[in-house]
Formats: C-alpha cells, sequence, structure tokens
C-alpha cells in the first residue's frame, strides 16, 4: 500500500505503516486518520506529537500507554485513565496514534 499525496508515493509497510518516518506529514496524518474512522483534534495531535518527539528525539522510544496517560495528563492539566487516551485512539494510543503519526509500528505488547 502507498500514498499518494503532493505528487509524492509514500511506501507503507503491509500493516500500513509508513516506511520512512520522515515522509510523514500533517497531510498524510489526515489522510490515515480518516480511513481509520477518526477525525483529529488539539488533543490528538498533542498525543501525535508527543509519540514523535519520543521516537525521534528520545533513540526510538515507543511510549506505553501507562507513559502517554501520565504525559497527557501533564500537558493537559488533569488527571486521565486509560479510556481516556482510548477514546481518542480506540486501537490503542500507542499503535493507532503511532500509526497515524508516522511511526513503525510497535512490537511491544500491552499497555501497562
Amino acid at each position: 500500500m502507498a500514498y499518494e499525496v503532493g505528487g509524492k508515493t509514500i511506501e507503507t509497510d503491509a500493516n500500513g505503516y509508513l516506511v520512512d518516518v520522515n515522509d510523514w506529514n500533517e497531510e498524510i496524518a489526515q489522510i490515515i486518520a480518516k480511513e481509520e474512522g477518526i477525525e483529529l483534534t488539539d488533543k490528538h495531535w498533542d498525543l501525535i506529537n508527543y509519540l514523535r518527539d519520543e521516537f525521534i528525539n528520545n533513540a526510538g522510544n515507543q511510549p506505553n500507554t501507562r507513559n502517554i496517560v501520565k504525559a497527557m495528563s501533564d500537558k493537559w492539566g488533569e488527571k486521565l485513565g486509560q479510556k481516556d487516551v482510548y477514546a481518542l485512539f480506540p486501537r490503542d494510543p500507542s499503535k493507532q496514534g503511532g500509526r497515524i503519526g508516522g511511526l513503525p509500528e510497535s512490537r511491544r505488547k500491552g499497555g501497562y
């Protein structure tokens, strides 16, 4: 599978994850999110940007759900639970959010 964006072909692996994290942009994120049935809000973008920052600037770190909940609680100034981030990305915030964020597929299991 591949995406055509701005006259450029963006390659994905068999599971729909971008092959090259550097090919990602917000337009591609919108396309992937639409395929997933998600309308991106500011909270979605906060989580996506957190995942991208962790991966790109922290040696490929892909936070689990527990770390995502903690980071978003700090960012949004409210106490969150796992259900709050799953409301944004029902198929797993780290995996679905990472896919929309153009990151490689996480091989980690579970959230906690």
